[in-house]
């Protein structure tokens, strides 16, 4: 049956006297619960699925209130009176409007009342709310910046945390500023969770050390020397080294050689300008000049510059010019005594123009390599001020604190190791551990390397365009030449690690988040946004940029080499040193010099990066756990004690009887 007007807007009221105290006696907001905390009540609001109008048992239920049929009966009873009232007709008529105008000022009152109740509620909820979001979003910016909680280390806690989240906590951190990360997006985040739950547990125990027993029983000996002085009879050799510090310091070490097989007089070797490392420095601003004239003064001879009746010749004109083009790598002893002793007896004088690894490893005479080990491994220290420079710098990297030291920081800053030293007597406290990190991704080597780096299309015009003006051979030979595909070329190792697969491995080993790290060779390929994945995981950092001041710095500016050689002395110290391409002349120098100094005790990290590259390429896929565990056995198999292969470097590999001597 239809209701009227008047009966509808009694309904109304009805249901709404119904709802309140509904609500009422279903706790909503009640404030006889003062031990009712503001969780608990936000669960149950989002756990129940059942309406506020359905929660109240039967026992509670609400009292009816007054309806549309009580009013009625009251009518009929005054009708049925009204012979005993009819004189106060209108009385009585009025007493009911009265009680009508009193039951709708009750209900008007109700309303009030419910009305506060509810608003009050509402702001309430609203606060709990926010204070919920709140504490969600500072979780969550922990989880962008540092990864989760300290104490969140049980697998329970770390289930409920997926990749999907941590993928999109990890786009926003750095103020603005977004991380490359190209295609390890997923994994920088499972590395970031994983360095967050482990951050209290003990890292490997192999992970600063060498295998001491093998390594140890190798020492130095390359000092030693048992023939006559080079009388450097036959005439004068040039050398202008190209390329950057360490190519040149192999350069310099060739050209030693080259003059005691040839019985020449060795000018101090010249540096060429390179439009790649646009440095103007020459020998004496990187190393020490006198103390390399004087120490191999028993094996030849070495002079400052050629005579005067020498300068003026045209050494073009008269065929004494010799340049990497007309000399093999790795030419053997034989090739010079054949093609280069005539012209040096003709003319008096031969110019190397050039001279990178020109000369072989093996075969030479047991001496004559003795001879390179000995210019590379004590000849060759650096000047004054980058002694001075590196040592102020390992302080900082050791934070200030006394360190005993060695052969090798002797060899590296020379007496201003003693001196900064003695200064921190006063504080004999434990030295902190460092880990150096050599990121060889530098501009150049990014191009030379023929490889893609997840940047797209942007990423091969930019590296083609370099390419065109600094490698025109190269350029040239893509043109000509099948070259094997990017892909090939990672399948098989031969692209350089990126910052993000750097420092995913050094997460995977176990390195937590308080290792300190120094990273050398930190003018990457683009730019120093890359660095951001890498500080993010390793709050403690750092570069020679940080740790010394723009006034320490400013002698050093503008000459890379003299750079490099401070990045040289900060990895070359370092307790733990990993390298990211094996084919790095830096990487490869340090780590022989560790070797060579470091009594078996200076850990070195040499990834197998075609193994590296077969696990990296399921990024999206593989779990942390097999990553962790896939990873530290790369490493670890090529972590022992490795005697110099043939054909081999020996500054990367000194542990032969030219260089080192056993002990056993």
């Amino acid at each position: 049956m239809a209701l009227s007007g008047g009966d509808s807007t009694l309904a109304q009221q009805d249901r709404e006297e119904e709802i309140i105290s509904s609500n009422n006696n279903n706790g909503f907001l009640d404030q006889s619960e003062p031990n009712t905390s503001l969780s608990s009540f936000i669960n149950s609001r989002l756990n129940s699925s059942t309406p506020r109008s359905r929660q109240s048992s039967p026992a509670n239920s609400p009292r009816p209130g007054p309806s549309r049929f009580s009013v009625a009966d009251r009518s009929r009873d005054s009708q049925n009176d009204s012979s005993f009232h009819g004189f106060n007709l209108f009385g009585c008529l009025w007493d009911q409007k009265k009680q009508k105008s009193r039951q709708r000022a009750k209900r008007k009152v109700g309303r009030m009342w419910y009305g506060k109740k509810r608003v009050k509620g509402l702001v309430i909820l609203i606060c709990v709310l926010g204070v919920f979001l709140l504490v969600d979003w500072i979780m969550l910016f922990r989880l962008q910046n540092h990864g989760l909680h300290p104490n969140a280390r049980s697998s329970r806690n770390s289930a409920s945390v997926s990749p999907r989240l941590l993928q999109k906590g990890w786009k926003k951190f750095g103020k603005g500023k977004s991380a490359h990360k190209g295609i390890y997006g997923r994994m920088l985040a499972l590395a970031a969770h994983a360095l967050a739950e482990g951050q209290n547990k003990p890292e490997p125990k192999d992970l600063w050390l060498e295998p001491f027993i093998p390594a140890s029983s190798w020492k130095p000996c390359a000092d030693q020397h048992n023939w006559e002085p080079n009388e450097g009879k036959n005439g004068y050799i040039l050398v202008t080294a190209n390329g950057g510090m360490n190519q040149q310091r192999v350069a310099v070490c060739n050209a030693v050689v080259l003059a005691r097989l040839l019985n020449a007089t060795l000018v101090v070797p010249k540096f060429l300008y390179s439009s790649v490392w646009k440095d103007v420095s020459q020998f004496s601003d990187i190393y020490q000049e006198e103390h390399f004239i004087n120490y191999l003064s028993p094996d030849i001879r070495i002079v400052e510059e050629l005579p005067k009746e020498l300068q003026s010749l045209d050494l073009e004109s008269i065929g004494s010019i010799v340049t990497d083009e007309d000399i093999r790598k790795e030419a053997k002893p034989s090739f010079y005594l054949k093609n280069v002793l005539p012209i040096l007896l003709k003319n008096g004088v031969v110019h190397f123009l050039g001279f990178g690894n020109r000369l072989a490893f093996d075969p030479i005479p047991f001496q004559l390599q003795r001879l390179r080990c000995r210019c590379n491994f004590h000849a060759l220290q650096f000047a004054p001020k980058i002694q001075e420079t590196g040592a102020l710098l390992l302080q900082r990297l050791r934070q200030h604190e006394g360190h005993p030291g060695g052969p090798l920081d002797h060899y590296l800053v020379g007496s201003y190791a003693e001196a900064f030293k003695r200064q921190n007597q006063s504080h004999p406290k434990k030295a902190s551990r460092y880990l150096a990190l050599h990121l060889r991704y530098e501009i150049d080597m990014v191009a030379h390397s023929l490889c893609e780096f997840g940047g797209g299309e942007e990423e091969r015009k930019e590296l083609e365009a370099y390419r065109e003006i600094h490698f025109p051979a190269l350029t040239l030979l893509k043109k000509t030449t099948k070259l094997p595909s990017p892909q090939e070329l990672r399948s098989e190792g031969l692209c350089p690690l990126t910052p993000e697969e750097s420092i995913l491995m050094l997460a995977a080993l176990g390195f937590n988040r308080k290792t300190r790290i120094f990273v050398a060779g930190s003018q990457i390929y683009g730019g120093r946004s890359r660095l951001i994945a890498l500080t993010n995981l390793y709050p403690k950092l750092v570069t020679k940029e940080n740790l010394l001041s723009t006034t320490e710095l400013e002698p050093f500016a503008n000459f890379s080499s003299q750079l490099a050689a401070l990045d040289y002395i900060g990895c070359a110290a370092a307790d733990a040193f990993a390298m990211t391409d094996s084919g790095s002349q830096l990487s490869s120098l340090v780590s022989g010099f560790r070797i060579y100094y470091g009594g078996g005790k200076m850990a070195t990290i040499r990834p197998n990066k075609r193994r590296l590259a077969s696990i990296f390429t399921k990024n999206s896929t593989i779990e942390w756990r097999i990553f962790e565990q896939r990873v530290r056995k790369a490493v670890r198999q090529t972590k022992h004690v490795q005697t110099r292969p043939k054909g081999r470097s020996v500054y990367r590999y000194p542990r032969c009887k030219e260089c080192m001597c056993r002990t056993e």
